[in-house]
C-alpha cells in the first residue's frame, strides 16, 4: 500500500522547513547503518499513532498579482520564490497540491493572516483536499489564542504550534492522521495484482524496457531525460498471472532536481517504490553504478522491497569472454548492500532478455512469501552462535533464546534475546547470510526485530 503524502504549503517565511523538521526529528532516524544507503533529501517518512505518511518540505509561494503578468499568462498563479518561469511554477504548484492526500498550510501567528495567505488559500480550497492550518511560531502559549484570527480564511481547522520548540507539535500530527481520507488508507490493500514497479536515474531506459515487454507503444519513448512525468500503471497477464507494471519518472540527485515538475516526479516515484512488491532498478550499461543509483536502491532497501538489477543498454558495450562477469562484480560491489538481488543484463532496444524480466520478478514475489519452520529457524541460529558467538559488549554478551518467522512478505523474523542492545550490525548481517545459506530469498530483503526474553 502506498503511503499517504501531506504537503507542507504555505507563503515565504513562515517556517515551514523548520516545522518539517520538527516533525520528522523525533519520530524518525533517517541515517542507516547500512552502508551506501546515506539519502538526503526534501521529503522524508513520519510515523504516527500508528500510520507511516510522507511528510513532504515545499518551497515559499506567493500569488503573483495580474500586474505582474504578461497579457497572454491567468489572472493569479503560485509561484516559489521569486523564479522567474511563470508556467513552469505554476505547474509545479498544480502537481504539488495534486500530490498530497492532505495539505499541511503554515502560516505565521506573529503576523495574523496577511493578503497573502488568503490568495494562497483561494488557490487551496480548490483543490478539494483535507486542509489543515498550521499556525507556527506560537512559542508561548500566551499567544494561541491568537491563531482563531486564521478561521477566517474559511480553509480548515487552525491548530498553533512552535516548529521551534514542539509545542502543540503532538496535536498537529494527531490532526494531520485523522485527515487523511480512508479511502487512501485502503488503496491496493485488496489488490491481487503483483505490483512490479521500473525505476532508475531519467534516460535509463524504463518506458523503452516497458514498450519491448508490451510490445507495443504504451509509454512515450524519447532521448529527453524526464519525459516520464507521472507514473504509469498498465496491467497485463504474464504466465498466468495479473501484473500491474508501473513505469515511473527518472529520479534524479537532489541538488539537480529543479523547482519545478522534476522534484514532484520524484516524489511520485517514491511512492510507487512503495506501492510495489517487487522493483525493477535499472542500470545504465554505459555508465555503470552511480551514486544515484546507489541512493535508489537505498530507497527500495529501506521500504524493504524486493528488487531486480536490469542493467541496460548492454547491446552497447563492446565485450569479451569475462565482460559480464566482471560488470556482475562492479555491480555487487557498488551495491554491496543489497547483495541477495540478482542482476540481469538487458537491451531494451534489441530485446535482449526482455522475456526473462518479468519471469524473474514473478520468481522473487514467490521468494517473499517463504516461511521457515520454527523448528528449523531455531536450529539454524543455534548452530550460527555455535560457529561464531556474538561479541561482548562491557562484558555481556547476546543471547537468543527463540526465534520465530512473525511474516513474510518481506520475511520477518523475531528473536527474543537478553537485550536488543547487544546486537551489533555486523552480527545481524552474519545471521541474515546464515539464514541464506539455507534458503536463498532471492532477490527480497530480510527484517531482523528482536525482542526482550520477557515480551
Amino acid at each position: 500500500m502506498p503511503k499517504p503524502i501531506v504537503a507542507l504549503v504555505g507563503r515565504p517565511n513562515v517556517g515551514k522547513s523548520t516545522l518539517f523538521n520538527r516533525l520528522i526529528g523525533t519520530r524518525l532516524a533517517i541515517v542507516s547503518e547500512v552502508p551506501g544507503t546515506t539519502r538526503d533529501r526534501l521529503y522524508a517518512d513520519c510515523f504516527w499513532n500508528g500510520l507511516d505518511f510522507t511528510l513532504a518540505d515545499t518551497g515559499g509561494m506567493e500569488i503573483l498579482g495580474e500586474s505582474r503578468l504578461r497579457s497572454d499568462e491567468p489572472d493569479s498563479i503560485l509561484a516559489a520564490g521569486s523564479a522567474p518561469f511563470v508556467r513552469e511554477i505554476r505547474a509545479q504548484a498544480e502537481i504539488a497540491i495534486r500530490e498530497a492526500d492532505v495539505i499541511l498550510f503554515v502560516v505565521d501567528i506573529r503576523t495574523g493572516p496577511t493578503a497573502a495567505d488568503a490568495e494562497v488559500a483561494d488557490v487551496l480550497r480548490k483543490a478539494d483536499k483535507p486542509i489543515i492550518v498550521a499556525a507556527n511560531k506560537a512559542d508561548n502559549i500566551s499567544t494561541w489564542d491568537d491563531a482563531l484570527a486564521f478561521y477566517e480564511l474559511g480553509i480548515g481547522p487552525v491548530l498553533p504550534v512552535s516548529a521551534i520548540n514542539g509545542r502543540g507539535s503532538g496535536d498537529l500530527l494527531d490532526e494531520v492522521v485523522n485527515a487523511i481520507p480512508q479511502e487512501v488508507l485502503e488503496e491496493e490493500s485488496e489488490s491481487e495484482r503483483v505490483q512490479i514497479a521500473i525505476v532508475g536515474r531519467p534516460n535509463v531506459g524504463k518506458s523503452s524496457l516497458l514498450n519491448k515487454i508490451l510490445r507495443e507503444e504504451r509509454s512515450i519513448v524519447s532521448p529527453v531525460a524526464g519525459t516520464t512525468r507521472d507514473s504509469i500503471d498498465t496491467y497485463l497477464e504474464w504466465e498466468d498471472q495479473e501484473i500491474t507494471l508501473i513505469d515511473t519518472a527518472g529520479i534524479r540527485r537532489r541538488g539537480k532536481v529543479g523547482a519545478g515538475l522534476e522534484y514532484y516526479s520524484v516524489l511520485r516515484a517514491l511512492r510507487s517504490i512503495g506501492r510495489a512488491h517487487v522493483v525493477l532498478l535499472m542500470i545504465d550499461a554505459t555508465e555503470g553504478v552511480t551514486d544515484q543509483d546507489a541512493h535508489i536502491a537505498g530507497y527500495i532497501l529501506e521500504e524493504h522491497k524486493s528488487a531486480v538489477v536490469l542493467v541496460n543498454k548492454w547491446d552497447a558495450v563492446e565485450k569479451d569472454a569475462h565482460t559480464m562477469e566482471a560488470y556482475t562484480e562492479h555491480v555487487r560491489h557498488e551495491l554491496r548492500f543489497m547483495g541477495y538481488v540478482p542482476v540481469l543484463f538487458i537491451s531494451a532496444l534489441t530485446g535482449q532478455r526482455v522475456d526473462q524480466v518479468l519471469s524473474t520478478a514473478l520468481e522473487i514475489e514467490a521468494e517473499r512469501h517463504e516461511r521457515l519452520s520454527t523448528h528449523q529457524l531455531n536450529q539454524l541460529i543455534q548452530d550460527a552462535m555455535y560457529r561464531h558467538s556474538p561479541p561482548s559488549v562491557r562484558g555481556r554478551r547476546l543471547r537468543v533464546y527463540f526465534a520465530t518467522q512473525a511474516e513474510g512478505a518481506p520475511p520477518t523474523f523475531v528473536l527474543f534475546v537478553n537485550d536488543p542492545k547487544l546486537i551489533h550490525f555486523g552480527y545481524e548481517r552474519y545471521l541474515e547470510n546464515r539464514i541464506r545459506e539455507i534458503h536463498p530469498f532471492t532477490g527480497t530483503p530480510i527484517k531482523f526485530l528482536f525482542r526482550t526474553h520477557r515480551e
